[in-house]
């Protein structure tokens, strides 16, 4: 595959050596530079697709303010590059549903048990099975959560997780150690599709497939034991770690979005370089009508991750009995949401609509949008991994707030599309080799196992590395998997 022009023609300025800047000068329309986040190494691979005109293109919206943002895990995808982050004016900005994704609110929950994997290591394939049980994975699984009637999923879109608390999946203590307590504000079932409805009825408390797993993992390594221990994580220590989104639901409210943008995209009389940037003003009926539908799969997501929970629990306490003690949520994050947030913009307070596209929050100790129980320390980051190698615990900083709209990386980003990763892994049993390494992996379909396989990743450990050393998250703890659970 050819690299990207911007590589090319040598246009990008080395800044330092985890960040590299496209000048406005680069494309004829830019408001505002592009900034990546990548030493060398990643950036060679970065410059493989077309993510870094992405970036460019980006930067031509309508009320962009600061740069557009591209962490280390950047790959090609829709309109905007998985891994960008994109801040528009609240005022006279615009919201764009590529800036955002098909899968609104996919994110990241970490569970942590009290046990030692020492202690469990002998009954972790009783644990895979019952997993693979309890949660339902893969396309066209369906859930075993249930609706009396369509109020009772609009009452779901509107208040979340705590709608499942409330249903008896988890605790309200869950309900602190999610972003926003697990709910945006502005939800409104009035503005989803039938279609959208027909798709996200059967469909809260699964995993569905691709990238989206459900792993039991071990703390291996913690780099900062004072926060550690905050957030309840210690070495040695058996965690679960969740990653899915909104399923059906949201790929359905963001088709909709566009279909409806597309069209009011030249009325607004918006020149985009790439018609997957459709996107409309936030302050009109198009704009207001999308985000009140994004906030209702955002809360969708939230549901189906606290109903995943609340299985992953009762499994546990299935094989381990009275042993297997209290499972706590140590948080649970979003790498796929507009929000409305406020940052100092050329010295002065604005209030922006942050568009994370693969992209996570990474708020600092001491912001006051973060629960009390956490606040002193920061926002735990979650960074999934490939199911071969590890996932991170990092925490936000005061950094991030005054560079990357408090953003920071969401995983280890794609090194090869899933197409050519199937092609260069024919023949090759990645369960097997998986075992090989003590991994147990129980997957509805085996034969989709290349397309996330390690050597389909870039590897999460230099990702992880460059934001650190950008500044923009800390390590805290690293996880190995134990048990993968894929649709």
């Amino acid at each position: 595959m050819e690299t990207t022009p911007a590589l090319e023609a040598g246009v990008l300025r080395r800044v330092d050596p985890y960040r590299w800047e496209i000048p406005p000068t680069y494309k004829p329309g830019m408001r505002v530079p592009g900034l990546i986040y990548a030493d060398e190494t990643l950036l060679t691979s970065i410059a493989q697709d077309q993510a870094i005109e992405q970036v460019a293109n980006v930067a031509t919206l309508p009320g962009i303010v600061g740069q557009s943002l591209a962490m280390p895990d950047i790959h090609w995808g829709y309109g905007f590059p998985i891994g960008g982050v994109a801040a528009m004016r609240a005022d006279d900005g615009v919201i764009s549903p590529g800036g955002i994704g098909y899968d609104i609110c996919c994110g990241v929950r970490l569970l942590a048990t009290d046990l030692d994997v020492t202690e469990v290591r002998t009954h972790l394939p009783a644990i895979a099975d019952m997993l693979y049980r309890t949660v339902p994975a893969g396309v066209g699984e369906r859930s075993r959560v249930h609706f009396a009637g369509r109020g009772r999923f609009d009452q779901m879109l509107r208040e979340g997780a705590r709608w499942a608390v409330e249903e008896g999946y988890g605790n309200s203590e869950d309900l602190d150690r999610i972003e926003e307590g697990g709910a945006l504000t502005g939800a409104d079932p009035g503005a989803i599709s039938q279609r959208a409805r027909e798709r996200g009825l059967h469909e809260v408390g699964s995993l569905g497939s691709g990238n989206h797993f459900l792993e039991v993992q071990r703390v291996d390594e913690v780099y900062d034991e004072a926060t550690a221990s905050a957030f309840g994580l210690h070495l040695g220590q058996l965690t679960v770690f969740i990653h899915t989104g909104s399923r059906g639901f949201g790929h359905q409210v963001c088709t909709d979005a566009l279909h409806v943008m597309q069209r009011a995209v030249q009325r607004y009389g918006i020149d985009l370089p790439d018609r997957q940037l459709a996107c409309v003003p936030i302050r009109t009926p198009e704009g207001r009508d999308y985000l009140a539908a994004m906030a209702c799969a955002a809360n969708y997501a939230w549901a189906n991750r606290q109903c995943i929970t609340h299985a992953a629990r009762r499994a546990l306490q299935a094989v381990l009995g009275d042993c297997a003690g209290k499972v706590r949520l140590v948080y649970d994050v979003a790498h796929n949401l507009a929000k409305f947030e406020t940052y100092d913009v050329d010295g002065k307070p604005l209030e922006v609509c942050v568009h994370r596209k693969g992209a996570t929050r990474a708020f600092p100790p001491g912001h006051p949008d973060l629960h009390p129980s956490i606040r002193p320390h920061g926002q735990p980051v979650l960074i999934p991994g490939d199911m071969g190698r590890y996932s991170y615990v990092a925490v936000g900083t005061e950094q991030a707030m005054r560079e990357s709209f408090g953003s920071t990386c969401h995983g280890a980003g794609r090194a090869l599309s899933r197409h050519a990763a199937k092609r260069a892994l024919e023949g090759v049993d990645i369960a097997a080799e998986l075992r090989q390494r003590g991994i147990t992996v129980r997957a509805r379909n085996p034969r989709l196992l290349a397309e996330e396989a390690s050597a389909a990743y870039k590897d999460v450990a230099d990702v992880v590395n460059v934001v650190e050393n950008a500044g923009l998250s800390r390590k805290v703890a690293r996880l190995r998997p134990l048990v993968v659970i894929k649709g």
